[in-house]
């Protein structure tokens, strides 16, 4: 923390010159990327990442976020598809004074944006889900810990995002992240590489199988080797490990040349092996019970999760608050936030579970209010469309039309070609577009339907073509009552009718 926050000085002195107009908004960008900072869309004020190593929140963590919103009056907070929370709307004389705080409270900002390694990935029930294989975290913590250390070293790829699963859920998506751990029944991991959405994606390539937790960290090292031998640094679109694959020629060569490089690393000498010392859930249920549809039993008997999915992955301040106080006194309580932004509250008896749903109670109400949204236009920069405003207007259609529950999936949107909103993997997915209608140039988005982001069954959407933006919620909805008609859950309706979705869209696609 010490040697980050000798940092600090310069970026004070070059965002009180960026909002001073003395620096361009390409030159900011490019300096402040590293401190894990952006000025927003309009040059007015800021946003900041606060990196959740696992996408683990603890109390401590959670606490830090309430007393900022509170000192320094914050409004809007963004849970990120990447597992971290975006404080949104900083002027530019309190940036800087957040993130000092945030480094005295152990929480790193530094490589939250820009070419670093990104914020490490997990199955956000890791450690609590029935299902799950075994408990990543302590490896995917432990790959956070290595990969801080590797900010500062030359010839990183653009944005190396490292995710661990528990089970083939895959809902940190690691076989396409560029490089991605999944965990096996046999308390192995499965390696994949390269992989990566937006544009050129691409679905990573398995590098090994089966391989022992505690050696991880040489398979990260590799990824860097691979760059640093392979990577495009001339031409910065292309500056993203999945270009390697195309470089390469194909994914075998990539393999091999992956082995390579692995070798490389086991030949040097160096020890990069984990020691980690897995702590289990010692708490027990006090013999209260709770059920309900934002519930969810742990594999620890007597104990909840509740599920908390603020609306586009953005809770109001006050929650966060709320919830913070509520959950002060509880024994081994954290929040966990997911690649899908719902926070899951996990460890909770009975009782306390009802304590949580209720100053959770701002909360979606369906698989449809879940929709996974980035944080738009309006804020990003580089963002062409509204994407939170468009799930805005399809959540208050749907709901005005009275959509039942089951009748509509989960949908994707981004607002630009970039898949923060992972629209290439959804069941329904949008990406910021522009249509013509009279020779005018109006807001639209391009759907994607029939993605899959689950293991062993990963499937790009079908691009079919641009929708209006207004027009959007007409289609959602008229999707929502042919549903209903049929007498199915949304689920079974596409099973029966695998082009249904098609045949609705093409009204508004032509």
């Amino acid at each position: 923390m010490k040697e980050w926050k000798e940092y600090l000085p310069e970026f004070r002195e070059k965002t009180k010159a960026f909002y001073a107009g003395e620096m361009t908004k390409g030159e900011y960008k490019g300096f402040s990327g590293f401190y894990g900072s952006y000025a927003q869309r309009g040059g007015k004020a800021s946003m900041l990442r606060l990196r959740m190593p696992a996408g683990c929140v603890t109390k401590e963590r959670l606490l830090f976020v309430a007393k900022i919103i509170k000192k320094y009056q914050i409004k809007k907070i963004h849970f990120t598809t990447c597992q971290t929370i975006q404080l949104h709307d900083l002027q530019p004389d309190i940036v800087a004074d957040v993130m000092e705080d945030a480094l005295n409270a152990g929480i790193i900002t530094i490589g939250g944006g820009g070419d670093y390694p990104r914020n490490v990935m997990c199955s956000p029930l890791s450690g609590v889900e029935k299902e799950e294989y075994f408990d990543v975290r302590p490896w995917a913590k432990e790959a956070g810990e290595y990969l801080i250390s590797l900010i500062t070293a030359k010839k990183m790829p653009r944005k190396l995002k490292v995710a661990f699963s528990n089970s083939p859920a895959n809902l940190p998506h690691v076989t396409y992240r560029d490089l991605g751990f999944a965990a096996n029944a046999d308390g192995t991991f499965d390696v994949y590489s390269a992989g990566g959405l937006g544009n050129n994606a691409k679905f990573g390539v398995k590098v090994a199988e089966g391989i022992k937790p505690e050696k991880v960290l040489y398979y990260i090292k590799a990824m860097r080797l691979m760059f640093c031998a392979y990577g495009n640094y001339e031409n910065r679109g292309r500056a993203r490990t999945r270009y390697m694959q195309d470089t390469l020629g194909g994914a075998e060569p990539y393999k091999k040349a992956f082995q390579e490089k692995l070798e490389e690393v086991i030949s040097s000498g160096e020890n990069l092996d984990i020691q980690v010392k897995q702590i289990p859930i010692t708490k027990v249920g006090d013999g209260s019970s709770i059920s309900g549809l934002r519930i969810m039993e742990q594999k620890q008997e007597g104990l909840y999760t509740v599920v908390w999915h603020p609306i586009g992955g953005q809770p109001n301040v006050e929650d966060i608050c709320m919830l913070s106080e509520a959950i002060s006194n509880m024994e081994d309580v954290e929040i966990r936030l997911s690649p899908d932004e719902t926070a899951y509250i996990v460890n909770l008896t009975g009782n306390e579970a009802e304590k949580v749903l209720e100053v959770t109670k701002n909360s979606a109400l369906t698989l449809f209010e879940t929709t996974v949204s980035c944080i738009g236009a309006n804020i990003c920069q580089v963002g062409l469309r509204d994407s939170q405003g468009l799930l805005r207007n399809c959540v208050e259609e749907v709901r005005n039309a009275g959509i039942s529950s089951t009748a509509l999936p989960q949908m994707h949107i981004s607002g630009c070609p970039s898949s923060c909103g992972t629209h290439q993997t959804g069941v329904i997915g949008f990406r910021g577009a522009s249509k013509s209608v009279d020779g005018k140039m109006q807001p639209a988005f391009i759907l994607f339907v029939n993605g899959e982001e689950r293991q062993g069954q990963e499937r790009m959407g079908k691009e079919l073509g641009t929708i209006l933006e207004a027009d959007i919620p007409k289609f959602i909805v008229k999707l929502g009552k042919c549903v209903e008609e049929s007498g199915l859950d949304f689920i079974s309706w596409k099973e029966k009718n695998p082009e249904g979705i098609e045949k609705i869209a093409a009204e508004y696609l032509g």
